[in-house]
C-alpha cells in the first residue's frame, strides 16, 4: 500500500513537470513610436477638474472658495450671464500636467453649472499636445461635437486641432466641454452642465 502511494505521488509530480512550460521571452518592438506621438498623462483628462458634480449646492463644495470679480464682454453675451464665480482656496486639481493658472467654479442660483480652467503648455509642443488631448476627449465623448483648426502636421487620422487658433468642443453625457489653444500656448477649457431648472 505504501508503494502505491509513492507511485501515485511520483506520477503526479511527473505530470506537473510535464505541464510546465518554459518562460516566455519578451522582446522590444523593432520600431520606436513616431517622434510626434505624445503620451499624455492622466491629468489631461478634464474630468479631474470636476471636484463636485454639476448641480451641487455652493455650501456642499468640498473645498473653501472665495469670490472672484469677472469682467464680461457684452459682445460675447457676458452681460446676460448671472453666474457667480469662485476660486478655490486650496490648490486646483492638476490639468494638462500643471496646476491651472486659473480655476473657477461658477454657480447659478447657488448650484454649480460651469467650471473654467486655463494652463500654459510648453511652447514647442503646445499644438501637438493640444491635438492629442482633443483627440482623446473626442474619442471618449459620448456625443462629440467638433474639432476645428487649420491644417496641421498632426498624425494622420487624428481629427484634432494643431494651431493656436484651434478649438475642441464636444459633449460627454450631460457635460459640454469647449477648449481652445490661445496665444502664448495657453490652453483654456470650459465645462458646462445642462441648465438648472
Amino acid at each position: 500500500m505504501h508503494n502505491l502511494y509513492r507511485k501515485a505521488l511520483l506520477a503526479a509530480v511527473l505530470a506537473l513537470a510535464a505541464c510546465h512550460t518554459p518562460a516566455t521571452r519578451v522582446t522590444a518592438p523593432d520600431h520606436a513610436p513616431p517622434p510626434d506621438a505624445h503620451p499624455l498623462d492622466a491629468s489631461y483628462d478634464w474630468h479631474g477638474l470636476l471636484i463636485a458634480p454639476f448641480g451641487s449646492v455652493l455650501k456642499d463644495i468640498p473645498v473653501g472658495l472665495h469670490d472672484v470679480l469677472l469682467f464680461r464682454d457684452e459682445a460675447h453675451g457676458g452681460a446676460a450671464d448671472d453666474a457667480e464665480c469662485y476660486a478655490a482656496d486650496a490648490a486646483a486639481p492638476r490639468f494638462a500636467g500643471h496646476t491651472p493658472d486659473e480655476y473657477l467654479l461658477c454657480f447659478r442660483h447657488d448650484h454649480l453649472f460651469r467650471v473654467q480652467a486655463s494652463v500654459r503648455l510648453p511652447g514647442a509642443d503646445a499644438s501637438n499636445l493640444f491635438a492629442a488631448a482633443c483627440a482623446g476627449w473626442l474619442n471618449n465623448a459620448t456625443q462629440p461635437a467638433m474639432a476645428t483648426a487649420p491644417p496641421s502636421d498632426a498624425a494622420p487620422g487624428v481629427a484634432a486641432p494643431g494651431a493656436a487658433t484651434g478649438t475642441c468642443e464636444g459633449r460627454d453625457g450631460a457635460i459640454r466641454f469647449s477648449s481652445r489653444l490661445e496665444e502664448e500656448s495657453i490652453l483654456t477649457i470650459t465645462l458646462d452642465s445642462n441648465p438648472i431648472p
